[in-house]
C-alpha cells in the first residue's frame, strides 16, 4: 500500500495528511526485517570463524607452555618449581641468574624474532602478490651479512659496530629497492627480481670478504651468519618488540587494503586503495622488522617464507585471521628451533639458523607438494 502526501490549505494555515492508496488489482505485502543471523550461510561463516578462534588460542597455549618448558632446558638442571620461583622474584641463586639472565632472554628474542621475521614475510609477499617474497628473496638479510662481515674485517667488530652496519647493510638493500620501485615503475615480479640480483651481490662480497680475513675475523663471519637468539640484551628485546608491535598494528589497521590487494591493483585501486603509498609504507615497516631482527640475532633463514604459507592453509588469505596466524606460527616455529637445538646440544651452542634451515626446506617442499595437489 502506498501514501500518497495531499497538501491543503485552510484559513487556518497550510496542513498535509497522509492518504493510503492502493493499486487496483495489486496485492501488497508487508516487508518483513531479516534476520541475518539465522541464515544458514551465516550460521556456517560465524561457525568456521569460531573454530578458527579456538586454533589460534590453542597456538598461544602451546607456545605459553613450549616456552615454560623451553626455560627448564638446558645444561644446567631447572625444575618449573625454580621457575615459578625466580619470576615471583627469587633469593639470588644460581638458578635465578640462569632463568632471568640467560634462558629467559633467549626464549623471548625468539619469540619476538619468530613473530617479527613471519610478519614481515606476510607483508612482502602481499603487498608484492608473491609467494616467494621474504626478507631473503629480497636481499635484505644478505645485506646485513654483508654490513657485519665489514664491521668485523674491516673495522675490528665491536658489538655495537657489528649490530650497527648490519641494520645499515639490510636498510641499504631496502633502500635500493624501493628507489628502482619508485623511479623505474617496476613491478612486483621486477621488485622480486631485483632482490634475487642484490641478493647475488651481497653474498659475492661478503664472500670477498672473507677471503681477504683472518682466521679468527672468518670464523666471527661465518658464526654471525649461522643465526643465534643467545646473543640479545634485555635493551635489544624491548627495542625489537616495540618495532614489531608497532609493525603488527600498522598491518592490523590495513588489512582490508591489504585484502583488497590480493584481488589485483586494478581492483584495488577501484575500492580506494593508494596501492604506492601502502606498498611503500608496508614494505618500509617490514624491512625496518626484518633489519633489526637480522642485525640482533643474524641470519635466520626459512621462517619469513614458511611461516606465511602454513598459515594459509589454514586459515586462508583473509588478514584478519591470516596476520595473527602468521606470527603465532612464525614463534612457535623458531622457539621450537631454539629449544630442538639445546636439548641436542646442552650447552646451546648449535645456532638455530642451522636448525630453522633444516626444518624449513623439507617442510616447504612438503606445503608445495599438498597445495598443487
Amino acid at each position: 500500500m502506498s501514501l500518497f502526501n495531499v497538501s491543503h490549505t485552510s484559513e487556518s494555515g497550510s496542513t498535509s495528511m497522509d492518504i493510503p492508496f492502493r493499486f487496483p488489482g495489486v496485492r501488497t505485502l508487508t516487508p518483513r526485517p531479516l534476520n541475518l543471523t539465522s541464515h544458514p550461510l551465516t550460521s556456517a561463516f560465524l561457525a568456521q570463524v569460531q573454530k578458527k578462534l579456538n586454533l589460534f588460542f590453542l597456538l598461544l597455549f602451546l607456545t605459553a607452555v613450549l616456552g615454560i618448558w623451553a626455560v627448564t632446558q638446558g645444561a644446567y638442571d631447572i625444575s618449573p618449581l625454580d621457575v615459578l620461583r625466580a619470576l615471583v622474584g627469587g633469593n639470588g641463586q644460581t638458578s635465578d641468574i640462569v632463568i632471568l639472565n640467560i634462558r629467559l632472554p633467549r626464549i623471548i628474542a625468539a619469540l619476538v624474532a619468530g613473530w617479527g621475521l613471519s610478519l614481515s614475510g606476510l607483508t612482502i609477499q602481499s603487498l608484492l602478490k608473491n609467494p616467494l617474497g621474504s626478507p631473503s628473496t629480497l636481499g635484505i638479510s644478505q645485506g646485513a651479512a654483508f654490513g657485519a662481515a665489514l664491521s668485523i674485517v674491516i673495522f675490528g667488530g665491536q658489538v655495537l659496530s657489528v649490530t650497527a652496519f648490519a641494520f645499515a647493510g639490510s636498510m641499504g638493500a631496502t633502500a635500493i629497492i624501493l628507489i628502482l620501485a619508485r623511479l623505474k615503475r617496476l613491478s612486483p615480479e621486477a621488485v622480486i627480481l631485483a632482490g634475487v640480483a642484490l641478493s647475488s651481490l651481497f653474498t659475492s662480497a661478503t664472500t670477498l670478504i672473507q677471503y681477504v680475513a683472518s682466521e679468527t675475523q672468518l670464523a666471527l663471519v661465518v658464526f654471525w651468519t649461522f643465526g643465534d637468539v643467545a646473543r640479545s640484551s634485555w635493551g635489544e628485546i624491548a627495542l625489537l618488540s616495540g618495532t614489531v608491535a608497532v609493525a603488527s598494528l600498522f598491518c592490523m589497521i590495513r588489512r582490508w587494503d591489504l585484502n583488497a590487494l590480493a584481488s589485483g591493483e586494478e581492483c584495488a585501486r577501484g575500492l580506494g586503495v593508494n596501492v604506492d603509498r601502502i606498498r611503500i609504507q608496508g614494505m618500509i615497516a617490514a624491512s625496518l622488522v626484518a633489519a633489526l631482527v637480522t642485525a640482533f640475532h643474524g641470519v635466520i633463514a626459512f621462517v619469513g617464507l614458511l611461516a606465511p604459507h602454513m598459515a594459509r592453509r589454514i586459515v586462508g588469505s583473509d588478514h584478519r585471521l591470516l596476520l595473527p596466524f602468521s606470527s603465532i606460527i612464525g614463534a612457535l616455529l623458531l622457539l621450537c628451533a631454539d629449544t630442538l637445538g639445546r636439548v641436542l646440544v646442552g650447552s646451546g651452542s648449535l645456532p638455530v639458523g642451522v636448525i630453522t634451515s633444516f626444518m624449513g626446506a623439507p617442510m616447504f617442499l612438503y606445503l608445495l607438494i599438498r597445495g598443487y595437489r
